[in-house]
């Protein structure tokens, strides 16, 4: 892997200048990665991604200590359209297509920033349908009457349309069935890998997100509480536990009980 073109470094961010929700974040991406945010609902990793982003003072959100850096250049403070145009994109929870626009004109959006011609944006949205070719049948419909797993397909699409250098994902299985979940995160390790794009995914699903991304980091209560290599959280004796249900004796807890159950937290 490169150096780290992402750097977040001890960031806390407060809503409304009273709720804070991110505590001395601090994570690294680095190029041409694969890196996960897990965690519960609610745990800070929308946050964490809108403050890369440069989308929290829409929400009356702020960066209050700590800095962020993309590509050696601090961000802190950018707007999203500044951010985009550096090259970081991100894919926002629950997808949200332009849904009386078609499947293609929702594609085509994500090239507005761009300024390397129309014949390269037609050669990428020509891609676009070789990486999601699920899409090629549909190209012409309306957005809004396309399937879930479409609709997320037509999103992380419309983001490559930017061109990025890293492409952020926010719970990207959300909603969808066990087989587009697989699809949808194989078609993420072949971005990864064909377009060279950096990616960061916040996920609640532990082992779909250990399974393909190089590094993770788990979140709870505006705080990274375990970080390391993808490989070795998968067998992390807590991680299995609280986040995949995997018991020690073996078989799944059922979501009740992992809710219910008072965690040790042996990392804390």
């Amino acid at each position: 892997m490169g150096n780290n073109l992402l750097e977040v470094n001890n960031i806390e961010v407060v809503y409304n200048d009273i709720i804070q929700v991110l505590r001395g974040v601090s994570l690294n991406v680095p190029e041409g990665s694969i890196v996960a945010l897990l965690g519960t609902n609610g745990a800070g990793k929308t946050t964490t991604l809108r403050a890369v982003s440069g989308l929290l003072k829409p929400e009356n959100g702020a960066i209050k200590e700590g800095y962020i850096k993309f590509n050696g250049k601090e961000t802190t403070q950018f707007s999203g359209t500044d951010i985009v145009k550096l090259g970081a994109v991100m894919v926002p929870e629950g997808r949200r297509v332009f849904k009386h626009l078609t499947v293609n004109e929702n594609i085509l959006v994500g090239s507005i920033t761009r300024k390397d011609g129309s014949a390269k944006i037609r050669e990428d949205n020509e891609l676009m349908y070789k990486h999601f070719p699920r899409l090629s049948k549909v190209t012409n419909r309306m957005a809004g009457y396309s399937s879930g797993g479409e609709q997320q397909m037509i999103a992380i699409a419309r983001a490559l349309m930017a061109s990025p250098r890293m492409l952020m994902l926010d719970e990207p299985s959300l909603g969808l069935a066990p087989l587009l979940v697989k699809e949808i995160f194989d078609n993420i390790q072949r971005i990864n890998k064909e377009l060279k794009t950096t990616i960061l995914v916040v996920e609640q699903n532990a082992k779909v997100a250990l399974a393909v991304s190089d590094y993770a980091y788990i979140m709870e209560s505006g705080k990274i509480v375990l970080e390391g290599p993808s490989t070795e959280l998968q067998n992390n004796p807590d991680v299995k536990e609280f986040y995949m249900g995997i018991t020690k004796g073996g078989g799944r807890k059922s979501f009740k009980n992992v809710k219910s159950y008072k965690r040790r937290k042996r990392w804390m």
